[in-house]
């Protein structure tokens, strides 16, 4: 298989508040690594470079002032004479009718982002900008090449990036500009599966109201688990997007057979939305010993759902969102994709 990765993500290391200490992230350059290091050992992949970030892209997925944060936050935050190693704020707004952008870069944190779990250092706005050039070359070569599966082993994850804010490790949301980047390309109609143990909230908001992207997760209930606000079964799109969102939420802990019922709800749904290309946002957080989720799926069933999504038998980017497990994570990923479609496998 083809994958698209970078080493651009290397000093990109955040601080984040969890469970009320500032600690290391649990989102390291060495999670990105250690899957490399696991398709590498494979032997039948072949990995590229990702081209230049095309950021006209980028700016139809987000809005400008978001992406001009990102982009300045850090230089600003050394300039405002701050020592801390990371750059975040310590409020966040109710977005209300009278709540307002403010001027100062500490207030736009804040109004940018969603929570304590992310902040900014020197390598971020690399790191974020590469991420995205990993998801629009591996649509890119889906469509010039002959290929069934692309992966695009992007760092940062995106899931949780809304079109204005960040927030659960996710900047920018690299599945919708994977997807974005096909319909680009002459797809008439995509679809984003997200198999990451958390509701992938920032796709659901940026996509809700769209009927050319269709969105599906399976993830923790937000009655129990990050992000919380959203991801229950009744959120089913707005505007023209009407129909076109599926959540299926899971209590905490459950277990592989009522994870793979609820594939089979989606892989329903997902064929009667009559699509002709796929994107899979790829969290295999759903691992039995991952230190961020509960559900019990073992590493040999990571290629059993790739079997399933297989069955809907379209061109399919696969972007890599979480996995914490450090020992299993690579064998994990390496696990899904045997379990996708070679070059002509299904023609």
């Amino acid at each position: 298989m083809l994958f698209v990765a970078s080493d651009r993500h290397v000093d990109h290391r955040m601080l984040e508040v969890h469970n009320g200490e500032v600690i290391d992230s649990f989102d390291g350059p060495e999670r990105a690594a250690i899957i490399e290091t696991a398709l590498r050992a494979r032997g039948d992949h072949d990995i590229i470079d990702p081209d230049e970030l095309d950021t006209d892209l980028l700016g139809r997925v987000h809005d400008a002032d978001y992406l001009e944060l990102l982009a300045t936050a850090w230089d600003r935050w050394v300039a405002d004479g701050h020592e801390a190693p990371a750059a975040m704020s310590f409020a966040w707004p109710a977005r209300s009718a009278v709540a307002r952008r403010p001027a100062d870069l500490v207030g736009q944190l804040g109004w940018h982002s969603f929570g304590s779990d992310c902040s900014l250092v020197a390598g971020t706005w690399r790191a974020v900008r590469a991420s995205a050039a990993c998801a629009h070359t591996a649509a890119d070569r889906l469509v010039a090449a002959d290929e069934r599966a692309v992966n695009a082993l992007s760092r940062t994850p995106g899931p949780h990036a809304t079109a204005g804010q960040f927030g659960g490790y996710c900047f920018v949301n690299n599945a919708v500009v994977a997807a974005q980047r096909l319909l680009d390309r002459g797809h008439q109609r995509v679809g984003i599966v997200d198999v990451d143990y958390h509701h992938g909230n920032g796709t659901q908001s940026i996509t809700e109201h769209r009927s050319d992207i269709v969105f599906a997760s399976i993830h923790a209930t937000p009655a129990e688990e990050f992000p919380w606000f959203s991801g229950y079964a009744d959120e089913t799109g707005t505007g023209d997007g009407v129909g076109c969102n599926l959540n299926v939420p899971l209590l905490r802990g459950a277990d592989v057979g009522q994870w793979f019922s609820a594939l089979a709800d989606v892989l329903l749904f997902l064929s009667d939305a009559v699509l002709d290309a796929l994107v899979v946002s790829l969290g295999v957080d759903t691992y039995d010993d991952d230190p961020l989720g509960t559900f019990g799926l073992t590493t040999l069933d990571f290629t059993k759902v790739a079997n399933e999504l297989s069955l809907l038998d379209l061109p399919t980017v696969i972007v890599q969102e979480g996995g914490y497990a450090d020992a299993a994570r690579g064998d994990n990923v390496a696990a899904f994709l045997a379990g996708c479609p070679r070059p002509n496998a299904l023609s």
